[in-house]
């Protein structure tokens, strides 16, 4: 077992750079002797209160199973509530600050409605073929769908195809939005 024992030391010509701009506020930090306190080490019980050193050594005494008891009794006592870890998670890569609001948002949409709002009169045959060919409809039912604008075109679509097909049907003429 290492024993450190305190030392003296003063600011020497090694330190005298890192303190010079103090020292011209403050004269006396470049005369003014330190001392390190020894660490503390097992059996240096010299700062503790002979009251939690007793307790320490008692709990010292105690099995595995005698000290589960205890941590369980004073949870229960002191109404300490668990906290769940995440497995395999240290304590450092758990979320704060920043990282935490991140985690809070929602996740990004991935299905999508295409909802042709309107459409303009003279872009209306256009637009009912466009709807023909990506619904798969005969045309009197493409017909009767333009019509009875604002209605969902496609529904649960995935966000590339629900983009392509937007721009198709604005390049028509149709005013469509994403859901």
């Amino acid at each position: 077992m290492l024993r450190f024992a305190p030392r003296t030391f003063t600011v020497s010509t090694f330190a005298t750079r890192q303190v010079t701009r103090v020292a011209s506020t403050v004269p006396a930090l470049a005369r003014r002797t330190y001392t390190t306190e020894p660490l503390p080490t097992p059996g240096n019980n010299a700062a503790v209160d002979p009251k939690i050193a007793s307790i320490v050594d008692q709990i010292e005494g105690l099995t595995l199973l005698q000290t589960s008891e205890l941590v369980s009794q004073l949870k229960t006592r002191l109404n300490i509530q668990d906290i769940a870890m995440p497995v395999g998670v240290p304590m450092a890569a758990a979320p704060t600050g920043a990282a935490a609001a991140e985690e809070e948002k929602p996740a990004e949409k991935t299905e999508f409605n295409l909802k042709i709002e309107k459409v303009d009169a003279a872009t209306k045959a256009k637009v009912i073929r466009e709807v023909k060919n990506l619904a798969g409809l005969n045309l009197v039912e493409a017909k009767k769908f333009v019509e009875s604008v604002p209605k969902v075109l496609k529904e649960s679509i995935n966000k590339e195809e629900a983009d392509k097909l937007k721009k198709a049907l604005e390049a028509v003429g149709a005013t469509v939005t994403l859901e």
